[in-house]
């Protein structure tokens, strides 16, 4: 990987593939700002023990961030597109500070290690259960559209499960490409009363 360049604000959403926008720090337009995380991770896990999975994981991402998580409440949710049996989810939403040398591929690639090291091996159907499961939902301000990233996630604006917890946090944090916050991206979703706040 070549030396980390710097992008400017997000200013308009681009092509597919093309890295349109700013850095990690001040980048008002899109909603992100220094006071705010600069990066946001969605947590998941519904094998094992869920909460502790969840709530061991936010431990260990607090290595990652140079300042402490900002993390939402934990939510029991009901499984979507998963196998039928599968068990309910406990989700969570966390946003972290990046350090300066890190990159959005190098904390994807902290990310499923530290998926693995809680237990998730391949899978062998499509959300099929997992000890643990961490989705990078945005980094600063950027966009990707490659093999193995694409920021920001792609189906965050439409999963309950990801925005409900992410309003805890940021509720005016504009993701790329979108036009509302997700607090006005949760509103326009339908309301799902099978959600649970844990804690």
């Amino acid at each position: 990987m070549g030396p980390r360049t710097k992008t400017r604000a997000l200013r308009h959403a681009g092509r597919a593939g093309v890295e349109m926008s700013a850095g990690r720090r001040g980048a008002h337009n899109s909603g992100f700002s220094d006071r705010m995380p600069n990066a946001f991770i969605a947590l998941g896990s519904n094998q094992g023990d869920p909460r502790r999975n969840v709530l061991e994981a936010m431990e260990r991402l607090e290595k990652y961030s140079e300042r402490p998580l900002m993390r939402s409440s934990l939510w029991e949710t009901q499984p979507v597109d998963c196998p039928p049996g599968s068990p309910n989810f406990v989700n969570a939403v966390v946003g972290l500070y990046p350090k300066e040398e890190e990159t959005a591929e190098t904390l994807l690639q902290n990310l499923l290690l530290l998926e693995q090291e809680f237990g998730r091996r391949p899978k062998k159907k499509l959300n099929e259960p997992r000890p643990l499961d961490l989705d990078l939902i945005a980094f600063g301000d950027q966009i990707r559209a490659a093999k193995n990233l694409t920021l920001p996630h792609p189906r965050a604006h439409l999963r309950g499960f990801v925005l409900k917890p992410l309003t805890e946090i940021a509720p005016d944090l504009v993701l790329p490409g979108q036009s509302g916050s997700v607090s006005q991206l949760l509103k326009e979703l339908p309301p799902d009363k099978t959600m649970r706040k844990l804690s």
